[in-house]
């Protein structure tokens, strides 16, 4: 049987090592799924690879991944059963709960977790769940008005009226997964306030995260400097303070695994405590009768390091080195040798027993891979001398970069070539001079009010001697090197490459080893051959914004909406698309016209990718270097035909009717990209130039609203292929269902973004092909799959 950690039974012939990898493939064998099997099918499979695995005979590997298989399935099952059903949705619903974690404030509104108490008295489909929501000020409240919202508080409970969805975010090339952080997060709806100024405090704020927010607000206090919020994210882990530029620094630094509490840090902590426990042992010796010195160490280190993972709000790399100090400080007490490697695999074990789905998140694969390469690397690290020591620094952070550069590129899609430079100086400096002098701090703080400060002054002086040395590294050429995205077996053969690199010297054929990392650092970008052309419509929520690409240039036609400290379709669309599929530079960005949705995101598109054109109508807000897109410009690439086909010269400048109207032709196909204009534009269309409207491709105007799509329009076009990119459950029932079906009785395929994700189109001489990045990259989380399921529509109707 399992014992109450979790660990695997004793009588398993195999390595623990084995044992963790076999777990390791069974639960992601599961979580690879693009759908999960029913729930029965799981049950049994857990039942009979458990009942394998305790038998502990030649089939108990088998019976681990069984085990395994079926152990994620069942996780993944009942939290995807408990995110919020459709009756619920976009119904205000009044719920009382406790707010976990730190409230991330912001000059536009507070982001907050939510969990809703279980008693009876609370909606049944919501009862005991975590909600993710978000508090807006009202628009009528003065700037000198207090808001109800900065009252919110972790550990305070409250009564609210929400209005909630499912979980369900975008998918695009290189963008990030909601969807799947929802899953990890246990999160079962997302939703905002309806009602502020109704909402009411139930009890004042209690608990760990209670404590933590009032201490980060005593280090703000104190700390009257600029790093005062790197104290707080190294004491804490209470990153809020930090914006997108000391964000976008550590990113380019490789610095991001040290600014918040990491593994080591609890280390330091654990030590810490044991060291206190042995030095009170040596002092009172009479305490020995009671318990065996190296017990209350060890007994002392496991509490340091529990305590210290609550202070940071149990992130998962905390908890995982508290696994990994309970597993040896254990082998220590019932005096049974420990390998490393084994404490590592016993850790592995622990954690995916207790929650599988940890293996999505990205600190379980560094973290685990990490140490598992510097055991492999470097087993017999003893060096006493300094200068042993340094060489076996120098050799860890080599063992690192190497070995852990495949999995970054591919979690990531980035590498900081400056990184392992900053890392050589900010890994001793921070761990061992600033956090230190931070928790110190913390400490002192917590036995009594203002004793702290000096400590965190300190910190805050020490942090700031290398702070600037970092800033420049990430600004050097060495900053971060963006890769496309590449093939499934680009990771294998990476890690296969690494490994070779690694092996003792003597080894032949280490410079070849270099050829099996060229499919992650260098892939196939898979650009249109000439006089082909490809366009990818992304998925920017209720906006627009296409991506067109020939052999040697690209255009971006929109860049979606941007909200102020808020939502930036460029910032978290565009530019990761950018990067992802391997464009190092925009040629022309067009701004079809000066709405939100299609012009908000075009700031952060300028500052990563400054293009080398522009075009926006007349009477629209100004470009830098902007141009008129009037009717008749054309240009040619590499084959391919742009002509502009609206606004006409000296139109005026009529908003939504007067967005640039584009025609691609590639390969003896076409595409129209319909920005904005409705059914008068069309027609007036269809009179002047009926044949430029005959086309394979169409993105539809005004995201398929019912002023949009002409009847004669539609027809004239003779699209096969309709795409509209419109935000799922939107304000504007967009897109129209009338309007739909319209494109659909004239043959079209129609396709809209927040069901496919990302649309790619390559107008190709063997023909138009589709793909759309949900089908391509399905996934068992896949919200919109799953709803559409449910609810047995495509899309949702008015």
């Amino acid at each position: 049987m399992h014992d109450a950690a979790g660990t695997p039974p004793r009588s398993n012939p195999h390595g623990l090592p084995t044992t963790a990898l076999a777990l390791l493939a069974g639960v992601g064998a599961c979580l690879l799924l693009p759908r999960l099997p029913p729930w029965p099918l799981l049950a049994a499979a857990f039942a009979c690879g458990l009942g394998l695995w305790l038998r502990a005979g030649r089939a108990a590997l088998a019976g681990v991944l069984l085990c395994g298989f079926g152990l994620a399935g069942l996780h993944a099952a009942a939290t995807l059963a408990q995110q919020l059903p459709p009756a619920l949705e976009q119904h205000d619903a009044r719920v009382r709960g406790e707010i976990l974690d730190l409230p991330q404030a912001d000059p536009r509104g507070t982001r907050f977790l939510l969990r809703v108490d279980g008693d009876a008295s609370q909606p049944a489909g919501l009862r005991g769940k975590r909600l993710r929501l978000s508090w807006y000020d009202a628009y009528s409240r003065a700037p000198s008005q207090p808001r109800p919202r900065d009252r919110l508080r972790a550990g305070s409970r409250w009564e609210l009226v929400v209005r909630l969805r499912a979980p369900r975010g975008l998918r695009n090339p290189g963008g990030f997964d909601s969807e799947k952080q929802a899953l990890l997060d246990r999160i079962a709806a997302t939703g905002y306030v309806r009602d502020p100024e109704g909402a009411r405090e139930l009890a004042p704020p209690r608990g760990i995260d209670a404590w933590r927010e009032r201490m980060s607000a005593r280090i703000a206090q104190a700390v009257a400097v600029p790093s005062s919020r790197f104290v707080r994210a190294l004491a804490l882990g209470d990153t809020r303070g930090l914006d997108d530029i000391d964000w976008e620094t550590l990113r380019a630094a490789g610095l991001t695994h040290l600014i918040a509490i990491s593994g080591f840090h609890v280390g330091l902590v654990a030590g810490f405590f044991a060291l206190l426990a042995s030095l009170a042992w040596r002092s009172w010796p009479a305490l020995g009768r009671h318990m065996p010195r190296v017990h209350a160490a060890g007994i002392a280190c496991v509490l340091g390091a529990l305590g210290y993972a609550a202070v940071a709000g149990f992130a998962l790399p905390t908890l995982r080195t508290v696994l990994m100090i309970a597993v040896v400080v254990g082998a220590r007490l019932f005096r049974r040798a420990q390998r490393a490697v084994d404490a590592l695999a016993l850790a592995a074990l622990a954690m995916l027993l207790v929650d599988p789905l940890s293996l999505l998140s990205a600190g379980f694969w560094l973290s685990f891979a990490g140490v598992a390469w510097l055991l492999w690397c470097l087993p017999d690290a003893n060096a006493r001398s300094w200068g042993g020591r340094l060489r076996e620094f120098v050799s860890a952070q080599a063992v690192a970069t190497i070995g852990l550069l495949p999995l970054g590129v591919m979690l990531f899609g980035q590498a900081s070539l400056a990184g392992p430079i900053a890392n050589l100086l900010a890994i001793p400096w921070w761990s061992l001079v600033v956090v230190p002098l931070a928790l110190a701090g913390t400490a002192l703080e917590a036995l009594h009010a203002g004793l702290g400060a000096w400590c965190w002054r300190l910190a805050a002086w020490t942090f700031d001697l290398a702070w600037p040395l970092f800033e420049r590294l990430a600004h050097s050429p060495l900053a971060l090197w963006w890769l496309p995205e590449a093939r499934w077996f680009a990771l294998p053969l990476a890690l296969l490459g690494g490994l070779w690199l690694l092996l003792p010297r003597g080894v032949p054929g280490k410079p070849l080893a270099l050829l099996l990392w060229l499919p992650l650092l260098w892939p196939d970008r898979r650009l249109p051959a000439q006089g082909e052309a490809e366009l990818t419509v992304l998925d920017v929520g209720q906006g627009l914004s296409v991506l067109v690409r020939t052999t040697r240039h690209t255009l971006l036609y929109d860049m979606g909406p941007a909200v102020r400290d808020g939502f930036d379709a460029g910032e978290r669309v565009d530019v990761p698309a950018l990067h992802a599929l391997g464009v190092r530079a925009v040629d022309v960005a067009v701004v079809s016209h000066g709405d939100n949705d299609h012009a908000g995101g075009f700031p952060a598109l300028a500052r990563a990718f400054p293009p080398g054109r522009a075009y926006t109508p007349d009477g629209a807000p100004p470009l830098p270097g902007g141009r008129s897109c009037v009717a008749g410009t054309e240009w040619n690439w590499d084959g391919v035909r742009f002509r502009f086909l609206h606004p006409p010269r000296d139109f005026p400048y009529l908003d939504n009717e007067s967005g640039c109207v584009l025609r691609i032709e590639a390969a003896g196909h076409a595409a129209l990209l319909m920005a904005d204009v409705g059914e008068v534009i069309e027609r007036r269309l269809l009179r002047e130039a009926p044949v430029d409207l005959r086309a394979d491709v169409v993105v539809v105007g005004h995201h398929g609203s019912r002023g949009s799509s002409d009847p004669a329009f539609v027809a004239a076009t003779g699209a096969r292929e309709a795409m509209i990119s419109a935000g799922w459950g939107n304000r504007f029932h967009h897109p129209h269902r009338a309007v739909v079906q319209r494109w659909r009785d004239a043959g079209a395929n129609v396709r809209v973004t927040f069901d496919d994700g990302a649309d790619r189109v390559r107008l190709a001489a063997t023909g138009v092909t589709v793909s759309a990045r949900r089908a391509a990259l399905p996934r068992l989380w896949d919200a919109a799959r799953r709803q559409a399921e449910t609810a047995g529509l495509s899309y949702r109707p008015e």
